[in-house]
């Protein structure tokens, strides 16, 4: 997937009004991964998507792997987004499902192995689910 298709994708799935805001959703949401994430696990990722979109995973506090919840998680989307927190839950929820199109299989599993069973409902509830 290209970085234009990448981008087009959330900001069509999450009907957001401009390329920026799209970007602007990815950038928190991914940033945010990072964090999660430990070891080169970020890294990984990052190298299948889109140099523009795989920089997002590459933060230099990438690898530490912080341990938050899934509402904290989505705390820092919102913060990191400067959006409502309803809108940029869904926005979450758009990139994650994006981004489980555009790598494989294989390396989401890994990212979800690292991850507690509540974040499983980012993954699964994508753009028209509802989050359970």
């Amino acid at each position: 997937m290209t970085y234009d298709e990448f981008v087009g994708q959330v900001q069509h799935r999450a009907r957001l009004a401009s390329i920026g805001e799209a970007v602007a959703a990815i950038r928190a949401t991914l940033e945010t991964l990072a964090e999660r994430l430990a070891g080169n696990a970020a890294l990984k990722l990052a190298g299948q998507l889109p140099q523009e979109i795989g920089e997002y995973l590459q933060k230099p506090y990438s690898g530490a792997r912080e341990s938050f919840s899934l509402q904290e998680f989505f705390e820092r989307v919102t913060e990191r987004e400067h959006a409502d927190r309803p809108d940029a839950v869904y926005h979450a929820r758009v990139v994650m499902e994006v981004l489980s199109e555009a790598v494989s299989g294989g390396e989401i599993q890994k990212v979800l192995a690292q991850l507690p069973d509540e974040f499983s409902t980012l993954f699964e509830s994508g753009s028209v689910g509802a989050p359970r």
